[in-house]
C-alpha cells in the first residue's frame, strides 16, 4: 500500500502542541537530532496536532521558536498532521475494503468491567462505523509482534495486552488516533529511525503491527530515557513542566547533552548554540547515552 525505500538516514521529532517545549522534550528533540546529523541524515519537524481537545493556541509557533533558538533547524517543510485528513482515510478506507478494521461500540467502561483490556468482543459483529470507533484487526497479521530490538533499550518484550489489542485507529469522536496518524506520516516522510522518549515504548509494538499491515518497512528505535522529577514521574506538558529558556538557550542545551551522556568541554559551552551542536554532531555516540527508561532530575531550589 505504502512503500519508500530509503538508504539516507531521515529522522524527525513530532512534538504535539499542548504546550510549550519543556526539559523532557527538549531532550527528544536534541537526541533525534543529533542521531540524524552525525549520520549525515535529514531532521524533519511534524506537528501533531490531532487532537483540538489538547492543544493549545499558539504553541505549534512557539515550539518551532524554541526549536530555532536552541539552534535545531529542521530540514524541509514543517508537517502539520491536521492537514492530512484525506491520506488517513485513504489507508482506512483501504484497511476497511480488506477486512483489516472494524467497528467497535465498546466503551472505556465497558472495558473495564470485562477485565480492563479489549479483548476483541465486536471482531464480528459488523457494526457501522457511523458514531462508533474504527478497531484494527490483529487477527489478520501472520507473525503478532510479540517483542522488537530498540538500538539503546536492547530487546524489549510485550505483554498479551500488548500483543493481542485490536488498538483504536479512529476515534468515536471521529478523530484519528495517534497509532494510526504516526505510521502514516512516518511512512511517507520516509523515516527510517524513529528516536524519542522511552514514554513510546509501549506504542511501538502496534505501530510494528501497522506497518505488518500496510506492507511497509519498518524503521529502526531509539528510545530516550525519560526526564523524571521522582520514580515514575516524567516532566510532561500535562504535569505544568517549566517551558525552556528560548532567551538564554545554552545553559538548558549543555544539561541536555550531559542528560543525554555528552557533556561539552568548558571551551565549547562557552560559545552559542550552533557551536555546541556541531561539537556534539561530531562526538555523537548512542553508545554514551545512558540505557535507563529514566533519569531523575536534581532538585534545584
Amino acid at each position: 500500500m505504502l512503500l519508500k525505500e530509503n538508504k539516507q538516514y531521515i529522522g524527525r521529532f513530532a512534538p504535539s502542541p499542548s504546550g510549550p517545549l519543556h526539559f523532557g522534550s527538549l531532550v527528544a528533540a536534541v537526541g533525534s537530532y543529533l542521531q540524524a546529523k552525525s549520520q549525515h541524515g535529514i531532521w524533519q519537524v511534524r506537528i501533531e496536532d490531532i487532537d483540538p481537545p489538547r492543544e493549545i493556541a499558539g504553541a505549534s509557533e512557539d515550539i518551532l521558536q524554541t526549536l530555532q533558538a536552541y539552534g535545531l533547524l529542521w530540514d524541509g517543510d514543517v508537517i502539520y498532521q491536521h492537514q492530512r485528513s484525506q491520506d488517513y482515510e485513504a489507508i482506512l478506507d483501504v484497511l476497511t475494503k480488506q477486512n483489516l478494521c472494524y467497528a467497535c461500540s465498546c466503551t472505556r467502561k465497558m472495558i473495564k468491567q470485562q477485565g480492563g483490556f479489549y479483548q476483541g468482543q465486536c471482531r464480528d459483529k459488523q457494526h457501522s462505523p457511523v458514531a462508533n470507533a474504527l478497531r484494527i484487526n490483529l487477527t489478520s497479521i501472520r507473525y503478532k509482534t510479540t517483542h522488537f530490538k530498540d538500538k539503546l533499550q536492547g530487546l524489549i518484550e510485550l505483554d498479551a495486552t500488548q500483543v493481542d489489542d485490536d488498538f483504536i485507529i479512529k476515534r468515536k469522536d471521529g478523530l484519528y488516533a495517534y497509532n494510526l496518524a504516526v505510521v502514516i506520516d512516518d511512512i511517507e516522510q520516509g523515516v527510517t529511525e524513529v528516536v524519542r522518549g522511552a514514554d513510546l515504548i509501549s506504542t511501538t509494538g502496534k505501530q510494528i503491527s501497522l506497518y505488518q499491515l500496510l506492507g511497509a518497512k519498518v524503521p529502526s528505535y531509539v528510545h530516550l530515557p525519560l526526564a523524571v522529577t521522582a520514580p515514575g514521574f516524567k516532566l510532561s506538558k500535562q504535569n505544568h513542566a517549566t517551558a525552556v529558556d528560548k532567551k538564554n538557550p545554552v545553559p538548558t542545551l549543555l544539561k541536555v547533552l550531559a542528560f543525554l551522556g555528552h557533556p561539552v568541554p568548558k571551551n565549547i559551552a562557552q560559545t552559542n548554540c550552533a557551536e555546541i551542536l556541531l561539537w556534539a554532531q561530531q562526538h555523537w555516540c548512542l553508545n554514551n547515552v545512558p540505557k535507563q527508561l529514566e533519569i531523575q532530575l536534581p532538585v534545584t531550589h
